[in-house]
């Protein structure tokens, strides 16, 4: 059993989060972004966006860097379906045909698919470029930017492929969540609560009490700063970096079955809700939590987030695809579950019937 981080770890609220490696900027952060590219005296730069954050974000970067000449901007799709090998070959080519070098710099406009697709593009072009991060998604901000994972998918697995790759920085402006409709303001939210879950009681209570339709800027900062303590402990996953995968083996096996089967899939947040009550439940069975702890767990995503009809989804697929999560150990499925609301427990091998049995207690609510 791994304890909870410690909660005096990065308690102290700052303008600047100091990682092992790289900063995370939240004031003037886009100016900050500027003066970054002015120090660090790139050949060019390029923008990696996608059509929905070039229409509302992009407008607002070109602002603060004041449409310099060097700057070369690739768009992909929205969405999901673009985070494949097929989406980053086209950006290592518009790389090359835009004559992008090894003292180059990709910035990463956009939602998680970017960060991660992005990061994964630049990790591996020439053996490695620099890259920045500017999220534009709550979600993105307290999760998919911090972290330094790189991703793309394969055959609906979620990010199969990829690499530990620390950005150069990642600059948090909180303006471009007003462009975001209130369905991806609570994908976000998903990953906030799972860290107050993870990590933080009292933090879990204050998102309790919030108003999370436009969650307040000190509430993603501390939702960032307890990602970042996390994975300054252990940037590898070898320890309790797994604690960030509660609710995400179950969580992704629905939200990839969502992508194929549902004309409105599923977003992340909302299919990570599901895996946290399923695997809520699969804690109060193997790791101690309480009958009352779950059910508090439950009725918060429950009021949060819409029912899915999770009855209509076949198990064996859902197993499968769990099966396939590259967190698994020697072939078994592999889940973070809880000891307390607050403290985590990794390392939790599940068999089929047990997950089945978690997927159930959703399935009937």
């Amino acid at each position: 059993m791994m304890n909870t981080v410690d909660n005096d770890i990065c308690t102290e609220v700052m303008d600047t989060i100091e990682s092992n490696s790289y900063n995370i900027y939240f004031e003037n952060s886009l100016g900050e972004l500027a003066n970054f590219i002015e120090r660090g005296r790139y050949s060019r730069f390029f923008v990696l966006t996608d059509e929905n954050t070039g229409k509302h974000c992009l407008p607002l970067l070109q602002e603060r860097l004041g449409n310099p000449d060097n700057f070369d901007l690739i768009e992909i799709p929205a969405g999901e379906e673009s985070k494949d090998i097929d989406f980053c070959i086209g950006v290592w080519k518009m790389l090359i045909d835009f004559g992008a070098d090894r003292q180059s710099l990709l910035i990463n406009l956009g939602g998680g698919v970017i960060s991660d697709l992005g990061g994964f593009a630049a990790s591996t072009f020439k053996r490695g470029i620099d890259f920045v991060h500017v999220p534009t998604t709550l979600l993105s901000q307290v999760d998919a930017s911090v972290g330094g994972k790189t991703g793309i998918d394969i055959d609906s697995i979620k990010n199969i492929i990829g690499t530990f790759t620390q950005p150069k920085a990642v600059f948090i402006e909180a303006d471009f969540l007003k462009t975001l409709p209130a369905r991806q303001i609570l994908s976000g939210t998903a990953e906030m609560l799972k860290h107050g879950l993870i990590c933080d009681a009292d933090y879990w209570n204050r998102l309790k009490q919030s108003d999370l339709s436009t969650p307040a800027v000190e509430l993603v900062h501390r939702s960032v700063e307890i990602k970042n303590a996390v994975v300054l402990e252990d940037p590898n996953e070898k320890g309790i970096r797994k604690s960030l995968n509660f609710g995400h083996t179950i969580g992704h096996a629905v939200e990839t079955y969502s992508l194929i089967n549902d004309k409105d899939s599923l977003s992340h947040g909302e299919a990570i809700a599901i895996g946290m009550i399923c695997e809520a439940y699969l804690a109060h069975k193997k790791t101690g939590l309480s009958a009352e702890e779950l059910s508090e767990i439950t009725e918060v995503l429950m009021e949060l987030y819409p029912r899915y009809d999770l009855k209509k989804a076949d198990t064996d697929i859902l197993i499968e695809y769990m099966q396939k999560d590259k967190k698994n150990q020697n072939g078994k499925i592999n889940c973070t579950l809880l000891d307390k609301i607050g403290q985590f427990n990794i390392d939790n091998i599940c068999t089929p019937e047990e997950l089945i049995e978690g997927i159930n207690y959703y399935a009937t609510l």
